[in-house]
């Protein structure tokens, strides 16, 4: 008993010591925004340290870009083990959509999108199981909008809402123009990306069946230039980017060899450089993998 002083002290140094370390790179992470021009949200939380985390603007809106496909594949596998459907069925790839403005129709133009290969198969039959691989591993926009077309994006919201990912909005398909001339698009926050990926590591965005799915095809991920392109290799990197003109935006499940698990956002909007912003963004990366590494 006389060595409980003596430990108890040494414990509180190390809890001190780890705060004041998160502190410090959240202060150099917020100090490296305001360096830059544009506008930018981090959401970082360690998950073998739950009191470790970093928000900064982690509520702000920022235009969602491709990382909505993230919470439509959830969906997606949430119908399946409803039994609405089955992640083998096919459905025929075509190329037809209807504004969310007016119900007009739109098509999806091969120049704009990801997923080349798609494109040569109009008018054929694809397994809803490929089309969830094209629309996240390739980020298929055409995958996406026949995708959401079968899940219904208000039920995507629904599903959102009750993971606790209050803020996230997924309105509709990817390049409706006339519903984003009048102002509506798909939005999200750093910190609903990162409760949906956390949800997705713990096995409760479905169930532990269908979220080690899910994380499996995200590290497949084709798109690689933001939270993983300064990384070491031997890590384990689950993430869906996205980006239009002025925003570039990354979210991952990083797992270390060690166990050690992390969550981290990256948003991004308003950048006149994409390349420096995007190089910055890769740094910031790299700057929480050796706070968590080095622990």
């Amino acid at each position: 008993m006389k060595y409980f002083p003596l430990v108890f002290f040494l414990l509180i140094g190390l809890v001190c010591n780890a705060q004041t370390s998160t502190q410090n790179l959240e202060e150099k992470i917020a100090s490296i925004f305001k360096e830059h021009q544009g506008d930018f949200a981090i959401a970082f939380k360690d998950l073998s340290d739950e009191n470790d985390s970093i928000l900064i603007n982690s509520h702000e809106n920022f235009h969602a870009a491709s990382t909505m496909k993230t919470p439509v594949m959830i969906e997606v596998f949430k119908q399946a083990a409803e039994g609405k459907f089955s992640l083998q069925d096919s459905m025929v790839v075509e190329n037809e959509f209807t504004s969310i403005l007016d119900g007009s129709l739109y098509s999806m133009e091969l120049g704009r999108d990801s997923g080349e290969h798609l494109y040569k198969q109009l008018g054929q039959k694809r397994s809803i199981e490929d089309l969830i691989d094209d629309m996240i591993i390739y980020s298929s926009n055409l995958a996406t909008n026949i995708v959401i077309e079968l899940v219904d994006a208000r039920k995507v919201n629904k599903t959102m809402r009750k993971m606790g990912a209050m803020d996230i909005n997924v309105l509709r398909g990817v390049e409706d123009m006339k519903a984003y001339e009048a102002g509506l698009s798909n939005s999200t926050t750093a910190y609903d990306l990162m409760v949906i990926f956390e949800a997705l590591a713990h096995g409760e965005a479905v169930n532990p069946e269908a979220d080690k799915e899910m994380l499996h095809i995200l590290r497949q991920q084709k798109h690689t230039d933001l939270i993983p392109a300064l990384l070491p290799k031997d890590l384990n990197i689950a993430n869906k980017t996205g980006w239009i003109t002025g925003v570039h935006h990354d979210s991952a499940l990083i797992e270390l060899p060690n166990g050690k698990k992390y969550v981290l956002v990256l948003l991004s909007k308003n950048m006149k450089d994409m390349e420096v912003g995007t190089n910055m963004l890769a740094e910031i990366s790299k700057m929480v993998y050796d706070h968590v590494s080095n622990k």
